[in-house]
């Protein structure tokens, strides 16, 4: 692993989180793997060698429940699943270079291999452990057979963490008041023999790791909480049998890995088996794995957690490459709600395509609507206005109108030389898509090349090669040629977010091969001297058609809310939630209040505009940040809830909005004196559009 900019002479891997074979996929799911598809491609765009690689996740507790509601195997219902995902993800352009899944044959030997590895090394370790059981069910009660309150926050906790409340990772027997979810009956704690892997072991080594790996910002700070508290060891066995065995060990016969063991080693596997197929000529895994290699993970934020602390642990102690990189996204609500699964209240996957859709608009949406680690809020009005606008719009206006001139004045690329301000625009644009990369940005690697579209319409207009064809043909050939050069480049860049559409153009322009695979230079490279007339590459969505899809949408709402309600009353209800949907817990948009405050009331409120000085995050908490604030007349402390949620050295001489008249308060022992407004779960930070001085007040 180098830390240079992308390309480098290191191979590179590119890892979606992977899909839970436990349910089906909607459009919040898909933003983690369209964006490490645009990623992936995008470094090859660049030049870099890159293998993208993922799978299922087999294993764990709700496949096991669920297949026992369903009178199956385990193996089969999630077997299942994994071929509906394996043959989904390509509909939406979503091209792995390898789908495997946690229970086959690599995976099972691989996984043991580092395990033995890990225990060879002296990284594991027995201890007993207190242990959920159901005297009822006669049975142990791992993960998510299990429920209570979590000891750290008080929320409702399932399984191995508090899901609805702080997010940590919870260890067996953590979990309060514990309750069996096979009876509902209160579960009884007994000490039991695990393993455990000594991850306070490399307290130091992740201390280092955290301040080098690259990627979003809420994946580098959200962990600094437990690598920088007291990092406390993992238990990597469980209950069950259905997983992989724990190796070579008679008194760990009736115990199985931990999901979250095998679970990130699929990643290695996947690419084991990619160099497998083409061979190691031309993909070495272990050139990427164990030689240092630019190791890229894109997870959802919900499990940051699991692949900074416990996944690079894991491969410092086994020998592997850690990871130069971690992306973490945040979720997507649907119409500022959160997905309900239960409810049918979402945009399935098989829905989307099944409208007539074509998956590069929805891949362009999510990937470009906003930053990849703050949440997305799709609405079909939303959907609809942004293809309008910006593909119909902007990018494929410029495509039709300036190619269709191109085709009907000259039969394709005007016989004269580009135009040095186009040559360097286009140049602009490749920088663009450069830095964009090398920040882990997807949505301005996309956006590079709709502004060179917008640069592309404002150059025709000012231009008028209409009125140039009689008046100076030389000079409108050299218009015309500029505007193919720029469709061309148009063509090359934007491959990576919409690659089906982009195809099309670049059989359109009548260029050989596949645009994939060639390099960001090919943008300038000369076009083809003749093509055929263009058609349309983008179409408007009517307001009709939106108005339908709200529609279907409410009525099936509408009938799942019903079946709910028939299922609450039915006494013998024993139903398990084993919905691992993460989107499902977001918290809906409250109401506006009824109760109005009079102008009086409004100004008693001392709202000032306010400078950030410093900020650090408060030890021990887990959200909190202490926070010195410039407020004009004076300095002060306040301590706000935004730890894990933005780049605190980043938030140094913000401008900010405080509540300077609210009561002292004193927060894990530190006193907080105003408070600053933010919006949202996100904490979007309140600022000002111009320069208010520190000290203005807010009326």
């Amino acid at each position: 692993m180098s830390h240079e900019d992308f390309p480098t002479e290191n191979p590179a891997v590119v890892t979606c989180g992977l899909p839970y074979a436990n349910g089906d996929l909607h459009v919040g799911h898909l933003r983690t793997y369209v964006g490490g598809d645009v990623f992936a491609r995008s470094l090859r765009k660049l030049g870099q060698e890159t293998a993208f690689v993922s799978g299922s996740d087999m294993h764990g507790t709700p496949v096991a429940v669920n297949a026992a509601k369903e009178g199956v195997t385990p193996e089969e219902f999630a077997l299942e699943w994994h071929e509906k995902y394996e043959a989904t993800f390509p509909k939406f352009n979503v091209e792995f270079d390898n789908y495997g899944h946690t229970h086959d044959e690599t995976n099972t030997e691989l996984t043991q291999d580092i395990v033995r590895a890990l225990d060879e090394n002296g990284h594991v370790y027995e201890d007993e452990v207190m242990v959920g059981y159901d005297p009822e069910a006669d049975q142990w009660l791992p993960d998510r057979y299990v429920e209570g309150t979590c000891p750290y926050c008080g929320a409702h906790a399932r399984g191995d963490e508090c899901d609805e409340g702080c997010q940590r990772h919870l260890e067996p027997g953590e979990i309060e008041d514990p309750v069996s979810t096979l009876t509902g009956n209160a579960a009884e704690y007994r000490e039991r023999t695990h393993k455990f892997f000594r991850v306070s072991e490399f307290q130091d080594y992740l201390q280092e790791f955290i301040d080098r790996l690259e990627g979003t910002s809420n994946a580098k700070n959200q962990p600094r909480e437990w690598i920088e508290g007291e990092l406390q060891d993992w238990c990597i066995t469980r209950d069950m049998d259905w997983g992989i065995d724990y190796p070579d060990d008679e008194t760990a016969e009736d115990l199985v890995l931990y999901v979250w063991v095998d679970a990130p080693i699929e990643y290695i596997s996947s690419t084991k088996q990619y160099t497998e197929r083409v061979g190691s000529d031309v993909y070495d895994w272990e050139q990427t794995w164990k030689e240092g290699g630019e190791i890229v993970h894109i997870i959802g934020r919900d499990i940051i957690q699991h692949h900074t602390v416990f996944w690079p642990a894991m491969l410092k102690g086994a020998g592997y490459t850690e990871p130069r990189a971690v992306m973490a996204s945040g979720f997507v609500t649907l119409g500022g709600k959160g997905f309900s699964t239960s409810r049918n209240r979402a945009v399935w996957a098989d829905e989307y395509l099944a409208e007539g859709f074509h998956p590069d608009l929805l891949r362009y949406y999510i990937a470009t609507n906003g930053g990849f680690q703050q949440d997305v809020d799709f609405s079909w009005e939303k959907f609809r206005d942004r293809v309008n606008s910006e593909l119909v719009g902007t990018v494929g206006n410029f495509l039709y109108r300036s190619l269709l001139f191109a085709y009907r004045n000259y039969e394709g690329t005007p016989d004269a030389p580009l135009s040095d301000e186009v040559r360097e625009r286009i140049e602009q644009a490749q920088s663009e898509f450069g830095e964009a990369v090398n920040d882990y940005n997807i949505r301005e690697a996309g956006n590079a090349a709709v502004r060179l579209a917008q640069f592309g319409n404002e150059y025709i207009q000012r231009n008028e090669p209409w009125k140039l064809t009689d008046e100076d043909p030389e000079q409108a050939a050299q218009v015309i040629r500029d505007c193919v050069q720029i469709a061309k480049a148009i063509a090359v860049l934007f491959e990576p977010v919409a690659p089906e559409k982009c195809q099309r153009l670049w059989r359109g322009l009548n260029e050989d091969g596949q645009v994939a695979d060639v390099g960001i230079d090919a943008a300038l490279e000369e076009p083809s001297a003749s093509f055929d007339e263009p058609t349309e590459l983008f179409e408007k969505i009517e307001d009709e058609r939106v108005e339908e899809l709200n529609e279907k949408l409410e009525q099936r709402v509408a009938e799942a809310t019903a079946d709910d309600a028939d299922d609450e009353s039915g006494a013998d209800d024993d139903s398990t939630d084993t919905d691992t949907d993460t989107d499902d817990t977001m918290t809906e948009l409250e109401p506006l209040a009824d109760d109005r405050i009079s102008f009086d009331d409004f100004q008693a409120l001392d709202l000032r505009v306010g400078e950030i000085l410093a900020a650090e995050g408060i030890e021990g908490a887990d959200k909190l940040a202490k926070l010195t604030v410039d407020i004009g007349v004076e300095e002060r402390q306040i301590v706000a809830g935004i730890k894990q949620l933005h780049d605190l050295d980043d938030l140094t001489g913000k401008r900010v909005i405080i509540v300077a008249n609210l009561e002292k308060a004193e927060l894990f022992g530190v006193e907080s004196n105003g408070m600053l407004l933010a919006a949202g779960d996100q904490a979007d930070i309140l600022t000002t559009h111009g320069d208010a001085e520190p000290g203005t007040k807010v009326q």
